[in-house]
């Protein structure tokens, strides 16, 4: 096996070039998972990114965050972070022990595309943008477009993930996840929600119940359209209906970790629940 330790992008990218399938390994939490369940038994070429400057931290830029690949959940969970992006933080408080938060990253959640990968349905509610890098140049894809299945994703041969985009937004936000126990735990069901107050809209992004992060756009609709923004309050009735619109909008499956039934009603709950935090429920 062949492994290089890039120091820089160029470095890595000029090795990914001449080795366009080449496995792309950041904090191997995924990986190594793989690796030790037999799934994956021949790895010819290896690029390891973790010590790449370019791809690593996060800034703002105009009104837009800038989030690095290399971006650890640990330093997602740090205050400052928290303060300009809060359910991406709560989410990464959610993934794995202390140790895995040290070592995974946002675009090795990105990679692996898995449909209960933390980090997603938040990204799909904040409109992220992916941003991919090759030698031979750039390009980014909406993050409905670049996850294209279970564990699929629409990067190509010689490309890396290098950053995601994410439009700023004032308001309340939140994550919910929902598993077999408290803490530790594979998401059975999962629920970003995103006032963005500026636009008067909400967006809602559904985890574990497809095969890909969900955008329940009529719960969405209803929702924003039904909320007094000047009083920031919202009727019984607009919250029951926004519930039933995100659970429909779920298309989920039974597995060891849960019936299908079971995640729809969850989603339901968590929608009511996030809406109920974010707006004042209007008293008869």
């Amino acid at each position: 096996m062949s492994i290089t330790i890039a120091r820089s992008l160029d470095h890595a990218l000029t090795t990914l070039h001449e080795n366009p399938d080449a496995l792309i390994l950041a904090g191997g939490t995924d990986l190594m998972v793989q690796i030790n369940r037999g799934y994956l038994n021949e790895l010819s070429t290896v690029i390891a990114v973790n010590r790449i400057p370019e791809l690593q931290g996060w800034k703002q830029q105009d009104d837009t965050l800038v989030l690095g690949a290399g971006l650890t959940y640990a330093e997602m969970e740090k205050s400052d972070f928290a303060a300009v992006a809060p359910a991406l933080a709560q989410a990464a408080r959610t993934v794995g022990s202390p140790q895995i938060r040290n070592a995974g990253t946002l675009g090795g959640n990105l990679g692996t595309a898995s449909p209960a990968g933390d980090t997603l349905p938040v990204l799909a509610a904040l409109d992220a943008v992916i941003c991919l890098r090759s030698a031979q140049g750039a390009r980014r894809l909406p993050i409905l477009e670049f996850i294209t299945g279970v564990k699929n994703n629409a990067r190509q041969p010689g490309e890396l993930i290098e950053e995601v985009h994410i439009p700023a937004a004032q308001g309340h936000q939140e994550f919910c996840k929902i598993g077999p126990r408290n803490a530790m735990v594979i998401s059975v069901a999962s629920l970003a929600l995103i006032v963005d107050q500026q636009n008067k809209k909400v967006r809602l992004g559904l985890g574990t119940v497809g095969p890909v992060p969900l955008r329940p756009a009529e719960a969405e609709e209803h929702l924003s359209t039904n909320v007094n923004w000047a009083a920031n309050t919202v009727s019984a009735a607009t919250l029951d209906q926004f519930s039933t619109l995100a659970a429909a909008a779920a298309r989920p499956i039974d597995d060891h970790r849960g019936t299908a039934a079971y995640r729809r009603h969850a989603i339901g709950v968590m929608a009511r629940r996030t809406a109920a935090r974010a707006f004042t429920e209007e008293t008869a």
